[in-house]
């Protein structure tokens, strides 16, 4: 599977932006998608997920109401509609692809494809 990630950038706190996670390489029908995230000197971390086949969603409580996984089949595209930004959602946004998934992961070391990253700043 390769992935390819978009749509970082900076933006004011309160603002939003939408990252998209193209997808190729294989079938989707039968992965989980997840988006994570890295700030400097900190772990990665689970952002939200999707299981493609049933469009099912699965977010960290830091974003829980704020952000918006999504997939267009038609596109093989996912996406993260990330609005009311805050400085702390500052990062490497990363989007992973797990193929192998009996139950939706929330760790990084789960995922098996792994797109390059965009950078999200927010400003205060």
């Amino acid at each position: 599977v390769q992935l390819q990630a978009s749509g970082g950038g900076l933006v004011q706190a309160g603002g939003s932006l939408r990252l998209s996670c193209a997808a190729s390489g294989r079938s989707f029908s039968s992965v989980v998608m997840g988006w994570f995230r890295q700030a400097p000197g900190m772990e990665r971390e689970f952002v939200a997920a999707i299981i493609w086949s049933r469009g099912r969603t699965y977010y960290a409580d830091s974003v829980k109401g704020r952000f918006a996984i999504s997939r267009d089949n038609a596109k093989n595209t996912v996406y993260l509609q990330m609005n009311s930004l805050k400085p702390e959602d500052t990062a490497v946004y990363y989007c992973a692809a797990d193929s192998s998934w009996t139950v939706v992961a929330l760790k990084s070391d789960e995922y098996d494809s792994w797109g390059q990253g965009t950078q999200v700043t927010v400003s205060s």
